[in-house]
């Protein structure tokens, strides 16, 4: 899967669900109980979504997710 068309950032729906999570709140285990998921692989998505956003906190992925109109 890409991770940009047209310069804007495609996520999965693993990705944007673990970011709508995260936006609400969520500690990483929560996420990944809530999706059945190991707890490595929420912080690979986690990871994942920073490298895409270019963000090295969780605060600035959810502003800069905000900014771009995906959350």
């Amino acid at each position: 899967m890409e991770d940009y068309i047209n310069n804007e950032i495609v996520l999965s729906e693993k990705e944007a669900r673990v970011l709508r999570l995260m936006a609400d709140g969520k500690k990483s285990t929560e996420i990944a109980e809530q999706m059945s998921l190991s707890l490595p692989a929420i912080k690979w998505y986690r990871q994942r979504l920073k490298i895409k956003f270019n963000a090295a906190t969780t605060a600035e992925l959810i502003h800069k997710a905000t900014e771009q109109k995906i959350l």
